[in-house]
């Protein structure tokens, strides 16, 4: 990788004491910058395959940066620029790279997690979409047009042809998950003219969300690559789906049900304390449903990458994106099975 031009490019002729990778992404490449003067700093490269047009994903982060600029305390990173006021650079591979801010002292916490760090996470999701509201959403470009729209990955799930028959049970029941629960891909879309459209962050899962060291309280939220007009259910869906998994996306089996309730609750009222006044009606009564929808869309997408050879997300041993999608559908039949008590967690918090 093109590490160096890319530092050169930023920071011209500043010595770097120290480059490392940072974090556990499965899209871009992070590393933290330690310069010899100066603040740590983070040097990010944007998946080229992912991120087809990095200048509208660039665009739109540096919209939403500045209008946040503001926000006290600080709730995101900014953008560093080059001695000529540039915020990407283009290597000779085509491939694009910024340079941000480093907040710290943090942590990121990936799941489990405890109810106080999920009410953190879901009052620093809401104060975020405050924060927000006023940014017109025709002000943005749609970096990935299909992002959320689970029929369009159904679709091109329905294009892996000829789609071999399963291997093994783990595919099976992947295949026979998507199958028995193809008709209700489309619930949101259907029911979209009725739910609050704004931007949105598009990624608050619980590895986006940065926790001041040493404590239960979220402080940032990260990797705006996906800052977008869309849904707040497709937020609110995406952060209980990864807030609320016992296990974490690779996570193994375990007891009892994978999808926890009292998490679920601690998420909706720490949103509610900072947002709820945003959901209307009807996003409210499909808060459940995003949840539900989004496990069986981040599955279905993990599934599809899995039998195309693993060219989408990032894999650290063979088969660990069927696993990823077996874990998916696990806990979208955790959601299933408690639909009835969690829509009245829903009803009861917002009474």
């Amino acid at each position: 990788m093109h590490t160096s031009a890319a530092l050169n490019f930023f920071l011209p002729g500043q010595a770097v004491r120290s480059l490392s990778p940072l974090g556990a992404g499965n899209i871009n490449h992070t590393w933290l910058v330690v310069p010899e003067q100066g603040q740590p700093l983070v040097l990010q490269r944007l998946h080229p395959q992912v991120f087809t047009d990095p200048q509208a994903v660039m665009a739109n982060m540096r919209l939403v940066t500045r209008h946040l600029a503001a926000a006290d305390p600080p709730i995101t990173f900014r953008l560093r620029t080059s001695p000529d006021g540039a915020d990407c650079f283009v290597d000779a591979a085509g491939c694009c790279w910024r340079l941000l801010s480093h907040i710290g002292p943090a942590r990121t916490l990936a799941p489990p997690l405890t109810a106080p760090q999920v009410r953190a996470i879901g009052g620093l999701l809401g104060r975020f979409h405050r924060l927000v509201t006023d940014l017109d959403p025709d002000s943005l470009a749609d970096p990935l047009p299909d992002f959320h729209i689970t029929p369009r990955y159904l679709a091109h799930y329905d294009t892996l042809d000829p789609r071999r028959p399963p291997r093994n049970e783990l595919e099976r029941f992947c295949a026979d998950t998507i199958e028995t629960h193809r008709s209700g891909a489309g619930s949101l879309e259907a029911a979209r003219d009725r739910l609050r459209l704004q931007v949105i962050h598009g990624d608050p899962k619980s590895t986006n969300v940065l926790f001041a060291a040493g404590e239960d309280r979220a402080i940032a939220l990260i990797d705006l690559d996906t800052v977008k007009p869309g849904l707040l259910l497709h937020d609110l869906g995406d952060c209980l789906r990864s807030c609320c998994n016992r296990l974490g996306e690779d996570g193994e089996e375990g007891e009892g049900e994978l999808f926890a309730a009292d998490l679920f609750q601690a998420l909706l009222a720490g949103y509610r304390d900072t947002a709820g006044d945003l959901l209307g009606p009807a996003d409210r009564s499909f808060l459940v449903e995003s949840a539900r929808l989004i496990s069986y869309e981040l599955g279905l997408r993990f599934f599809t990458d899995h039998l195309a050879g693993d060219r989408y997300f990032t894999i650290t041993r063979p088969a660990q994106n069927l696993h990823r999608a077996a874990v998916q559908f696990r806990l979208h039949a955790s959601i299933q099975r408690q639909r009835s008590a969690l829509d009245a967690l829903v009803a009861s918090l917002f009474a």
